[in-house]
């Protein structure tokens, strides 16, 4: 029987549970085994997990009782919500509840909770500049999560608040250089002269290893991560070094981005404003020497689109 501590690692065939899979894989020497989290164990990520040696059971954020079943026996839980399903920071609310009353019952001693700022500090409801969301809220992916930490604190559940950024993956989803009209490469983004921080998303579930790695340090802390915080022209300057051809950023206006009509843009909208407004605590919270002390593998922008620039290649 092994002895190695359990970590129970929700959205495992996900961008951050699958990182924080893969990173317990890649220690077959360390102390942790990983049990993967999916609705479907017979899906190809899953299977591809467990041929690894991942542990893979199923169980939902929808269903309390297969939480508790799947985080029996367990040492630690990585606990990650997905706004993007449902839409509906209620549900992620909902879940994100579920997740703390599951682990406070089966006893989990460390979980690592996926969460983010209460955008709201800098730019509140109140604020006419922006427009109000789901009723309350300026960033519902955001502030839902933030919300959402109340839960584990106040359940009694030792947990570490793990507060991540921008994935860098988003410019393989229609956010990187797009051609113009005159058929040079332009980087739009809402940003200003802000800096945006940015992480690639396998080093999130890399950094939430090192803070199990790290025991009893980060309980009841917030840890904040970025992998680099760079300006929309350094993005665009990298991006020009990548793809071998001028790439010029062009900034837009919060309102003008919000006025493109595009899926999920007024949230887009409120988030980019948040970043700028917020930019120096943002930042600030994210010390990237704390970073790399967690994890040793943190790539720079540079680095992940090495890895990526056939994904960003416009046509």
């Amino acid at each position: 029987m092994s002895d190695k501590k359990i970590i129970v690692v929700l959205g495992a065939t996900g961008a951050q549970g699958g990182g924080l899979v893969r990173a317990i894989l890649d220690d077959p020497d360390g102390p942790f085994a990983a049990r993967a989290v999916t609705r479907n164990a017979g899906s190809a990520k899953a299977r591809a997990l467990a041929e690894r040696g991942a542990e893979v059971v199923e169980a939902t954020l929808d269903d309390e009782e297969s939480l508790r079943q799947a985080f029996a026996g367990a040492h630690g839980a990585y606990v990650v919500t997905n706004f993007w399903e449902s839409m509906s920071a209620d549900v992620e609310l909902a879940q994100a509840a579920a997740a703390a009353r599951a682990a406070k019952a089966a006893g989990v001693a460390h979980v690592v909770w996926s969460t983010l700022e209460d955008t709201r500090e800098v730019l509140p409801v109140s604020d006419h500049r922006v427009p109000v969301l789901q009723e309350r809220y300026t960033v519902p992916h955001f502030d839902a999560k933030a919300e959402a930490d109340a839960f584990f604190r106040d359940a009694g559940v030792p947990t570490t608040y793990l507060r991540s950024t921008f994935y860098w993956e988003g410019f393989t989803q229609g956010t990187g250089p797009m051609r113009g009209e005159d058929g040079r490469l332009v980087l739009t983004l809402p940003i200003g002269q802000a800096r945006l921080s940015g992480i690639a998303a396998e080093d999130i579930g890399r950094s939430a290893y090192g803070v199990f790695a790290a025991g009893e340090q980060y309980v009841g802390e917030t840890v904040s991560i970025a992998g680099e915080h760079l300006t929309g022209a350094e993005y665009a300057a990298a991006f020009a070094d990548a793809l071998g051809e001028p790439v010029e950023y062009r900034p837009l206006t919060h309102d003008r981005f919000r006025s493109l009509g595009l899926p999920a843009g007024e949230e887009f909208g409120n988030m980019f404003q948040f970043y700028v407004e917020g930019e120096r605590d943002f930042v600030a919270a994210r010390d990237l020497d704390v970073v790399r002390s967690l994890n040793p593998r943190l790539q720079t922008f540079r680095a992940w689109l090495a890895e990526h620039v056939e994904d960003v290649r416009p046509a």
